[in-house]
């Protein structure tokens, strides 16, 4: 199988399940950003030193390549096309949120803004939480005038929360402070 088929030369790519959009659609931008928000995450696991968070990050990979191609087919979210598509991982969402206390009891309390930084991982992870709320951003733009399904926000938002607490936690263990913003400079 040839991976070029040339039918997005003329600036247009063809959804899952069917139909032609521009690549300059709301719906395209929402899939190509979960997409570039779950290749940051190789990245991270690739820089991660700490086994079990690079296994929970895997997790979140396979979730949001689902989630993209939810994204990515038209009608998903009312059943249309569901049998294809796994459901967006509304379980994933109470297991981030325990993976965020655990990350915060972890850490030292957080008294001031923080700058992404320390580690390569942790600044990894930054830049994941950045791209994540982009994709956040955008899917709500999206959610606007087709019908989403909540709990890809609310995916995204615990994620994006999830990545900035991974982040601290990464550095904590390495013995990297986090970088203060300094207001005063």
């Amino acid at each position: 199988m040839k991976i070029y088929t040339r039918t997005g030369d003329g600036g247009e790519t063809r959804l899952s399940g069917g139909g032609r959009v521009p690549k300059g659609h709301v719906r395209v931008e929402a899939y190509g950003t979960v997409d570039e928000l779950n290749a940051v995450l190789g990245m991270c696991v690739a820089a991660m030193g700490d086994e079990k968070i690079a296994a929970q990050l895997e997790l979140i990979q396979q979730d949001l390549f689902n989630l993209g191609a939810s994204l990515a087919t038209p009608g998903s979210e009312s059943g249309e096309a569901r049998a294809s598509i796994p459901a967006p991982p509304e379980k994933r969402i109470q297991e981030m949120e325990r993976w965020i206390d655990t990350a915060t009891e972890e850490c030292p309390d957080l008294r001031a803004f923080i700058l992404p930084g320390g580690t390569e991982a942790a600044a990894i992870l930054h830049l994941a939480r950045t791209v994540c709320r982009r994709a956040e951003r955008t899917v709500e733009r999206l959610s606007r005038g087709e019908g989403i399904e909540a709990v890809v926000l609310q995916y995204l938002n615990r994620l994006s929360d999830l990545l900035f607490a991974l982040a601290r936690q990464v550095n904590h263990r390495a013995g990297v402070p986090d970088v203060l913003w300094d207001k005063g400079s």
